[in-house]
């Protein structure tokens, strides 16, 4: 191209020998040497194209020099537009401009041939890798196949198990399938619906004991959620299940099915394609599954408590990010998706509802203070009773007279009822041999009893009448209440002022405490001294008293044992007992009205402080409140306070 420029500027040294060109002659060189040129880096084929484009096939052969140059300026500058012919005058400097051009066009040519060899250089190079990669697909597909005699084996065998079909279970078949079949939770699953089908559904943390319907009533609220114009859940909006005891966190996060995980290309191996590339691929987990709907973890308070922190991250992010060190965002081979999910996470928007047969104070507060939290109430005997008669219509089966209320005497959990009168449907089908009209006896859910080694749940029975030095308190465990029988007997003592006070070592420390604060109210309020007296006090069945929640009860056993008035056998109460009398609040007075309406009491005594902590005419009990003893003592002893003050008078007499 340096030769080409030159040509214009400079003589040739041969002609300095030879004769000088005309001026003429020099330009009509320099137009065919530009023609030359163009046809070269060009082709000629394309040369004539585009002068036919540009209008400028006849004015190339012409033999006038000045339409030759304008066919010169159309091609190469490109612009057909052009109609003025340059006189001889102008022609040099249009002819070395137009060189100029042309050099731009040569290299350019230059530069494009050069990646036109690379790119097919490329082609060739990923035709020769396709081409193999097709003969590889079609020798496996032409090779004998792998399955060895014993495999073809094992798989018809797996197939035929797979064409079996038992009927569906009963629990499957005596499952809710609307929210009026869930029995006794109304206020339970009322603020579940209210929560989730609010325009701002709240994750939630169901409390309650197991067999109540937790799992079931958070599964229907989400169906009825949908129809909700307010609620924020599509149509198909997901309801993602687990168990919080079988997640469990890998410190090497090579698998986590609840957040998600990556496989790494050498130590899992990601897909064989990636693998090959070394690509890791993210594993989105059970909270990518539930977006946009429910991820329900049934036993929340059993997870691993670094897998609790690691679900809030995702909570607050509402997305779970994937990390690895063999990811290169600069790698072009990744795939799209596979750059999307390490670089922006997957989606995870969710509502999390989880359940825990747990106390409040044994779950994380990380998480409770990200819920709100309901309680599901334990099932009395009339709901139990009410379940089994739901579950023996949809088993088609007739209920003799007692059966519901016999099932109801073994269990308080609404699964165990359940099961109970399934075993029982199977002795009683198994007795009469007929399906279509199933009859259950009692004698069946007996034998179902005796097998399983079963027990009726409550022992302890209330009863209209008096007893000297016997009360029954209050006690609660987890979410079940349930009385305690506390009896008192005393006996003046040998030598006065030289009593003894005996209490059972089981009951527990705090529970002795009671006894000592007990006497000082006693012989404050009575005047008389516990230590005129021989004074034994009893927990039956040596329960262990967990907190000073018994003390009132203690106070009316010793008063009543020392005094000799009849306490009523149809009360309970439940408050510790200050050294003043007064009665002050206890934790579990709503469960402790459970276990009171399990053992047939009327009346329940609570400290006044407690009284909105239960609504009124609960479980249909007569509920009182108290501020001090004397207040208790009304509704305790048969004649109320003063017929307690009037037996201390005897006693001091005595």
């Amino acid at each position: 191209m340096g030769k080409f420029l030159n040509f214009f500027s400079k003589k040739s040294s041969d002609d300095v020998e030879t004769q000088k060109p005309s001026k003429e002659d020099l330009l009509n060189r320099q137009i065919d040497a530009l023609y030359g040129i163009l046809a070269e880096t060009m082709g000629s084929d394309k040369l004539v194209i585009k002068a036919g484009k540009m209008g400028a096939m006849r004015l190339m052969r012409s033999e006038s020099r000045g339409e030759r140059v304008l066919a010169l300026q159309r091609i190469i500058l490109e612009n057909p537009t052009i109609e003025r012919m340059p006189s001889d005058d102008e022609i040099p400097k249009i002819l070395m401009e137009l060189s100029e051009q042309t050099a731009d066009i040569m290299a350019r040519q230059s530069m494009e041939d050069a990646i036109e060899k690379k790119i097919q250089e490329k082609m060739e190079e990923n035709h020769q890798d396709y081409v193999k990669d097709i003969r590889m697909q079609i020798l496996d597909e032409e090779k004998a196949p792998v399955e060895s005699p014993q495999s073809i084996k094992k798989n018809e065998k797996l197939d035929k198990l797979n064409s079996i079909h038992l009927t569906q279970s009963v629990m499957e078949l005596l499952r809710p399938n609307s929210l009026d079949e869930i029995v006794g939770q109304s206020r339970a699953v009322h603020s579940l619906l209210a929560k989730l089908s609010s325009p701002y559904p709240q994750h939630l943390i169901l409390y309650g004991p197991p067999g109540v319907g937790k799992t079931t009533a958070a599964r229907l609220v989400l169906e009825e959620a949908k129809k909700m114009a307010s609620s924020p859940f599509a149509e198909d909006a997901p309801f993602v299940e687990t168990d919080g005891t079988t997640l469990r966190w890998d410190p090497r996060d090579m698998t986590n099915p609840l957040i998600g995980s990556v496989h790494d290309p050498i130590y899992q191996g990601a897909r064989h394609d990636l693998a090959d590339r070394g690509v890791p691929e993210p594993k989105p987990g059970l909270v990518t599954d539930a977006h946009g709907g429910v991820l329900f973890i049934d036993e929340i308070g059993e997870m691993d408590p670094m897998l609790q922190n690691k679900l809030l991250k995702v909570l607050e992010d509402k997305r779970a990010y994937f990390e690895s060190t063999y990811y290169d965002p600069t790698d072009e081979k990744v795939p799209a998706y596979i750059k999307k999910l390490f670089e922006e996470g997957a989606p995870a928007d969710f509502v999390l509802i989880g359940a825990t047969t747990r106390e409040a104070s044994d779950i994380s507060p990380a998480l409770r203070s990200r819920c709100a939290e309901i309680y599901f109430e334990p099932l009395t005997p009339a709901h139990i009773i009410e379940i089994v008669q739901n579950a023996s219509r949809k088993l088609s089966a007739t209920l003799s007279d007692g059966v519901a209320e016999l099932i109801s005497e073994y269990t308080v959990e609404g699964r165990k009822a359940i099961n109970i009168l399934a075993d029982a449907y199977s002795f009683a089908l198994e007795r009469t041999g007929e399906s279509d009209s199933v009859v259950i006896e009692k004698d069946d859910v007996i034998a179902v009893a005796q097998v399983s080694r079963l027990y009726q749940y409550v022992t302890k029975k209330a009863y209209d009448g008096y007893e000297v030095g016997h009360i029954f308190g209050l006690g609660v465990a987890g979410y079940l209440g349930s009385v305690i029988e506390i009896e008192a007997v005393a006996f003046p003592a040998h030598e006065k002022g030289k009593g003894t006070v005996r209490f059972n070592d089981t009951a527990g420390s705090m529970a002795k405490d009671s006894v000592f604060n007990a006497a000082s109210v006693m012989r404050r309020l009575t005047g008389i001294d516990m230590a005129d007296y021989d004074l034994h006090i009893n927990v039956v069945g040596g329960g262990n008293i967990d907190g000073p929640s018994a003390g009132t009860a203690i106070l009316s056993a010793i008063v009543s044992a020392v005094t000799g008035r009849a306490i009523r056998q149809d009360v309970a109460v439940t408050g510790e007992i200050s050294l003043y009398g007064r009665v002050r609040p206890v934790g579990g007075v709503f469960e402790k009205a459970y276990g009171a309406k399990q053992a047939g009491i009327k009346t329940m005594i609570i400290p006044d402080e407690n009284k909105k902590d239960i609504p009124p005419n609960h479980f249909e009990l007569q509920i009182h409140s108290v501020k001090t003893a004397e207040e208790a003592f009304e509704y305790i002893f048969e004649g109320g306070w003063q017929g307690a003050a009037d037996g201390a008078v005897d006693s001091r007499r005595q």
